[in-house]
């Protein structure tokens, strides 16, 4: 692949991130793939985030600094609207990547024709500096709509979408839960194929899903009522298996 002319704009959008921030756009920045922008929404945060992101010099980074909190829904779709590339990668302002990310995945997308992928990525938490991984999240290869509503473990962190494919999609306005909305939509018009040989590093904070369960739960279950349109029997089936998966991953705490 010629990477003069394939190009991905990077977008994380980020609240009040000091602590992980830094560790975050080094991960970006040190890739083995070097043709992207990264544009980091910065959704009026009040430490020092700011003063983080501006203290790299590489000129790939472009940040917008909202003048108002209007949540990670708005960043994402702000990052979409400014960006123009062919391909577009997420990643929140708490995890890091793999350094061939980038290199491996669009490379992926691009021999096998995919719109849509995601990779595995390894959990972990963060004691008294000391990073403490669990076991790597080995992600089936494929999900179709059906699939992803009964798993739901394609982590936002490691999707690359192509452009066209979200042209009239956005994240909704929602408390929680509006990334698993997004590949939702997403979904309705194509599957998404996993890129093997790539990880995401997952931190697991206190503000993170997976240590929020039970709010969790109840708005996949409303988003998938009101918009996957589930009954009540396949919506109480997509929640089961949802909790049993999650506790396979993370175990109960």
């Amino acid at each position: 692949m010629d990477e003069k002319t394939k190009v991905v704009d990077v977008i994380l959008p980020n609240f009040n991130g000091e602590k992980t921030l830094r560790e975050t756009i080094s991960s970006i920045i040190n890739q083995t793939f070097k043709n992207f922008n990264l544009y980091i929404i910065d959704d009026f945060s009040n430490d020092k985030s700011v003063q983080i992101v501006k203290s790299f010099s590489d000129p790939r980074i472009n940040i917008i600094e909202l003048k108002k909190n209007k949540g990670v829904y708005f960043c994402r779709n702000l990052g979409i609207r400014i960006s123009n590339s062919k391909y577009l990668a997420f990643i929140d302002s708490d995890d890091y990547w793999d350094k061939d990310k980038l290199r491996k995945q669009i490379n992926f997308m691009q021999k096998f024709n995919h719109q849509f992928t995601y990779t595995d990525y390894i959990p972990f938490k963060e004691i008294n500096e000391k990073k403490l991984f669990k076991k790597k999240i080995n992600v089936k290869g494929k999900f179709n709509l059906e699939e992803f509503i009964n798993n739901s473990s394609i982590a936002m962190s490691t999707v690359i979408v192509e452009r066209s494919l979200i042209k009239n999609l956005k994240f909704k306005k929602l408390k929680i839960c509006e990334d698993y909305l997004f590949k939702c939509e997403i979904l309705k018009k194509q599957n998404a194929y996993k890129c093997e040989g790539v990880v995401m590093f997952y931190r697991i904070s206190k503000n993170s899903l997976q240590s929020n369960k039970l709010r969790n739960i109840y708005w996949v279950w409303l988003i998938n009522r009101k918009y996957n349109k589930l009954n009540l029997l396949k919506n109480i089936i997509s929640l089961f298996s949802i909790s049993i998966n999650s506790i396979r991953k993370y175990g109960f705490k």
